[in-house]
């Protein structure tokens, strides 16, 4: 497992951020939501634990280069956008201007379930309205996962090890599911263990749905039908990570040539060469997602692409960091570029722009979103400086507007 040798100055520029003050001496982090949303702005939405100060999902527009709040990226509080129960993941349909979100709960409407919100956007505000809810068909679900029309929704349920497949009318309604699937137990598979869905991942053609399955070390593969939104057992069925892994995420390559998966429990990127033929994944390499120099408790994350597919970033819990990765164009491996720290502490999740131009980092227990510009030539991450204050973020997701979307 190659692993970066030395300290880089990412790191300490970012230990090095401060909470700036706003123009007239206003901390940022307190100051009063604004209400102007505008046709023109990127919308910014972050999920939430609630129970304590947080009760959904906050709002906030994104604000690029000027002097209204800070000469930097900064996210601008427009306020609560919803009101909802542990909206931990959310999954953006840019073209809909739909939202969509799991609500993390063991329990709804009395039965041993968890549960799944379709929102729309409100055009002046940015405020969301609920379509409704339906139940995610397993306990605790973590992660969404939106077909490339936009007719099926695709939910992880970690607590079950369940995976549902959830319609998604004209409207952006939720229907009654069409797939329910729980992955094989293994004959020699430790009776201790139950298999998991930490996340369910497409690939670019939508024909196959992955499952990281973080109890087993494995990827568990299903092929999707499109049409009708139902899941089959795949040949093979899985694929084997190292003992220890813990998968979390998975990504593919915008070309659909590699996938990228990362490994919560050893802090490890594995790189994967695709079949989209056979949804066969051949191993290619595997890399730290922190530097060697650090030996402290980690857990590595979330993970995200660029547009471009030349850069790959994967957040670190422990150390508390974005990583940066070059992806060979040919290879599809990856070479360290740096590492930049968040600011805060338990970076559990960032969202990427779908222009690629910004990222926002959910500082989970510092109750703080860090945004940041993207170097185009480089990748490199410009954080700026100023934290946007939210209670447990525990996810983010960028709207751009209409003429912006991809």
């Amino acid at each position: 497992m190659a692993r970066p040798a030395s300290r880089t100055a990412g790191r300490s520029l970012a230990l090095s951020l401060l909470v700036c003050a706003a123009p007239g001496g206003a901390d940022p982090r307190t100051a009063p939501a604004s209400s102007d949303a505008s046709p023109e702005a990127t919308l910014v939405y972050v999920g939430s634990y609630t129970g304590g100060e947080s009760r959904g999902i906050h709002l906030f527009r994104l604000q690029p280069q000027g002097t209204e709040v800070f000469q930097n990226v900064t996210l601008v509080p427009l306020g609560l956008a919803a009101e909802t129960t542990n909206p931990s993941f959310l999954e953006i349909d840019v073209r809909r201007r739909l939202l969509f979100a799991v609500n993390e709960v063991d329990e709804f409407e009395g039965r041993p379930t968890g549960a799944v919100s379709a929102f729309s956007v409100d055009p002046a505000t940015g405020r969301l309205t609920l379509l409704g809810q339906r139940p995610s068909l397993g306990k605790g679900p973590r992660h969404l996962a939106l077909a490339r029309e936009g007719r099926h929704l695709l939910v992880a349920n970690s607590g079950s090890g369940s995976v549902a497949v959830l319609p998604v009318g004209a409207d952006g309604r939720l229907g009654e599911p069409t797939a329910v699937a729980r992955p094989a137990v293994p004959e020699d598979a430790d009776p201790e263990k139950r298999p998991g869905a930490e996340a369910v991942t497409l690939d670019p053609a939508n024909r196959f749905a992955f499952v990281c399955d973080p109890a087993m070390d494995r990827l568990v593969a299903y092929r999707f039908d499109a049409e009708t939104g139902s899941l089959s057992p795949n040949v093979p069925a899985f694929t084997a990570l190292e003992p220890g892994a813990r998968p979390r995420r998975m990504v593919f390559r915008p070309d659909g040539r590699f996938a990228y998966v990362v490994g919560e429990g050893d802090s490890t990127v594995a790189v994967f060469a695709y079949d989209p033929l056979t949804g066969a994944l051949t191993a290619r390499q595997t890399v730290s997602t922190v530097p060697e120099y650090f030996d402290g408790v980690n857990r590595a994350a979330e993970a995200a692409l660029h547009p471009s597919g030349r850069y790959l970033y994967v957040s670190n819990r422990g150390h508390d960091s974005v990583a940066l990765f070059r992806v060979d164009p040919d290879a599809g491996t990856l070479a360290w570029v740096e590492e930049q720290g968040t600011g805060g502490r338990r970076p559990r999740h960032f969202g990427l722009e779908p222009s690629g131009r910004h990222l926002a980092i959910a500082n989970l227990d510092s109750d703080t979103v860090l945004a940041a510009r993207v170097d185009a030539d480089n990748g490199r991450l410009k954080p700026s400086g100023i934290f946007a204050a939210v209670p447990s973020p525990a996810c983010v997701g960028f709207l751009p507007p209409p003429e912006a979307g991809p």
